[in-house]
């Protein structure tokens, strides 16, 4: 019995293409280049330098546009160190410069990534069928540094006829173990191995790929294009920079008053405290005490006293029952949060003075100080896309809170802060302008 034949392919680049200009063919200088070595088959992939692409488009512009360009290209800045930026640019993708590139140009210019890579590869594959009759994957590359990893590598912007990601979920190993993360990059490997016989500077900007044909779509099947590599948002770990990540929470750290009926991670709560601590405070002080409400119990005993007592201040107010019941109902975002933490402050190590000056001043040290740590945790909470609402109830009962929780008398509550998942998107912001609160002297 004959062994199966082992899996391989080989991969060349290919010679004889000019040098690219703006309006000219690609599909005719490709096609002329194979003509003069291996044709091209079906199955075949051709690997394709995004830098002859974006000639071909006139994706030229002045060098000395340069940061204007970038600008131009660029949706968000993901990280910055000196003048160096990383963003992610019109097409999605986050890299340095947002690929505004002045290697293998001219002097005096560069290029500016193709403006649709998906469409461009499309095309190349259309007219490739046309002008030569067969039916080829394309897959169009650029540059990449890498989160982690040293050194550069290509990989796919642009796609056509590939299947870009191949899906193992659900499948499993040669072990018989399940195969729940599982997704190839396939569309990378292949931009990767072309890039081994491209090279940076050796005019060859065109590789062919064959004997992998189970990777080409079908005619007239172009595929879902790179564009699907492009990570969701919502479910990318890594979106942003370090500077950038600090910013982005604190922007993100919003009121949240709605929330799903998801459970909260106990063990993101106890990061976000971890995070609260790193606040300054007076005296080496440690001024911040955390009580976490994780059982439905304790959360309902403490609010149902909290109202009764909350209920009967204001009606020794002299309050109308009607608002009395409309101000209890905002009491509601506690209630229907399914976490909640009592952030308690301590005084312990603190500075006694024989005036009430400098005693009252004492004291509003440490309230900054727990302010402070409370942002920090609000914060934290954003950054594990947790939503929160920092609600002050607690500092009007504060002797109701200590009965209930069974805490020491030196804890003062300092409100309660209700966590969850957001039950939807946040509203517009207004916009600040941050001159409007600063005065220089």
């Amino acid at each position: 019995m004959t062994a199966p034949e082992a899996p391989a392919y080989r991969v060349w680049a290919l010679p004889g293409i000019p040098e690219v200009r703006p309006g000219d063919d690609l599909v005719k200088l490709i096609a002329a280049a194979v003509s003069g070595g291996p044709r091209l088959a079906d199955g075949d992939v051709l690997l394709v330098t995004s830098k002859i692409v974006s000639k071909a488009e006139g994706r030229v512009v002045e060098a000395t546009d340069r940061e204007a360009a970038i600008d131009r290209e660029t949706v968000r800045v993901v990280a910055r160190r000196g003048t160096l930026r990383i963003v992610q640019n019109r097409q999605g993708l986050v890299m340095a410069a947002a690929g505004v590139d002045a290697s293998n140009t001219p002097s005096g210019t560069v290029l500016l990534l193709p403006e649709d890579p998906d469409a461009s590869a499309r095309a190349l594959r259309a007219g490739i069928r046309e002008t030569l009759g067969v039916e080829v994957g394309v897959v169009i590359s650029d540059t990449f540094g890498r989160p982690w990893r040293n050194g550069l590598t290509d990989v796919a912007i642009g796609a056509a006829g590939v299947r870009v990601l191949d899906d193992l979920r659900g499948g499993t190993d040669s072990h018989g173990n399940p195969l729940n993360v599982t997704v190839v990059a396939t569309a990378d490997e292949l931009a990767a191995a072309g890039d081994l016989v491209k090279g940076k500077a050796a005019g060859l900007p065109v590789a062919v790929l064959r004997g992998l044909g189970h990777v080409v779509e079908e005619a007239g099947e172009d595929g879902g294009g790179a564009r699907a590599m492009v990570r969701d948002p919502a479910d990318d770990m890594f979106r942003l920079g370090t500077s950038e990540a600090v910013r982005e929470a604190v922007t993100a750290r919003r009121t949240v008053r709605a929330f799903t009926d998801d459970p909260v991670d106990g063990g993101a709560v106890r990061r976000a405290v971890a995070a609260a601590l790193t606040a300054p405070a007076p005296h080496h002080t440690t001024p911040w005490r955390f009580v976490l409400l994780e059982s439905a119990r304790s959360r309902t005993r403490l609010l149902d006293a909290m109202r009764d007592a909350w209920i009967g201040d204001l009606r020794g107010d002299g309050a109308s029952e009607e608002s009395i019941a409309r101000r209890v109902r905002r009491g509601d975002v506690l209630r229907n949060a399914p976490y909640l933490a009592v952030p308690c402050m301590v005084t312990t190590g603190s500075h006694t003075y024989p005036d009430a000056r400098r005693s009252a001043a004492e004291r509003e040290m440490f309230v900054v100080a727990h302010g402070a740590g409370i942002q920090n945790f609000l914060v934290a909470l954003a950054g594990e896309r947790l939503g929160s609402a920092w609600i002050s109830s607690t500092m009007f009962c504060r002797d109701v809170v200590r009965e209930v929780l069974g805490l020491p008398g030196d804890w003062e509550p300092m409100g309660a802060v209700a966590i969850g998942r957001p039950a939807g998107a946040p509203k517009e912001r207004p916009a600040r302008d941050g001159a409007d609160f600063v005065v220089v002297r």
